[in-house]
């Protein structure tokens, strides 16, 4: 072998190995990066968790809260027992949803939903879209409604400055 060759062959082994260190360097850099993600949605989906039960609570006692107003207002329907037993049958109802809500955790729930969603996904998705499109509509008038609100809002300024104006010229020229 000739000394041209055998420093092109510890050029090559060189290269190997700066290639190597550098896929090991890559590797150890990604293996933290999907160990800190990991760690971050582990994270999220705590707090999430947290913040859902704390928000269920509240939900039940709204929901309780609205049983409670329910049954209340049967005193009204005193001469009609069917239809005080009708509202009661709801009260109690909405009770009782009120108290499965409080014993479920969010986990119960998204299990839940999943099973649904699995078992009839032609109704997921009906009702997404149904969704979407209310949601859609909703947009679309509030946007409306506000674009009308600031056209007049703006007509009412025009005319006020008008007004001013005319006043002013008014008093400038009896002066």
């Amino acid at each position: 072998m000739g000394v041209g060759q055998q420093n092109t062959n510890r050029q090559q082994d060189n290269g190997n190995e700066d290639w190597d260190a550098l896929k090991g360097d890559v590797g150890d850099i990604a293996g933290a990066a999907v160990e800190r993600s990991r760690h971050f949605i582990d994270s999220a989906r705590d707090q999430a968790t947290d913040y859902v039960d704390r928000r269920k609570d509240d939900v039940a006692q709204s929901v309780a809260d609205f049983a409670t107003s329910l049954r209340e207002s049967t005193h009204s329907f005193d001469e009609r027992p069917n239809i005080r037993a009708v509202v009661d049958t709801a009260a109690e109802g909405l009770e009782q949803l009120a108290d499965s809500i409080r014993e479920r955790t969010f986990a119960d729930f998204f299990n839940e939903f999943e099973d649904v969603v699995r078992r009839r996904p032609a109704t997921a998705a009906a009702v997404s879209v149904a969704v979407g499109f209310l949601a859609a509509r909703f947009i679309k008038s509030t946007a409306e409604d506000l674009r009308y609100d600031s056209m007049n809002a703006s007509q009412a300024q025009s005319g006020q400055a008008r007004a001013r104006q005319a006043q002013r010229s008014r008093a400038g020229s009896g002066a």
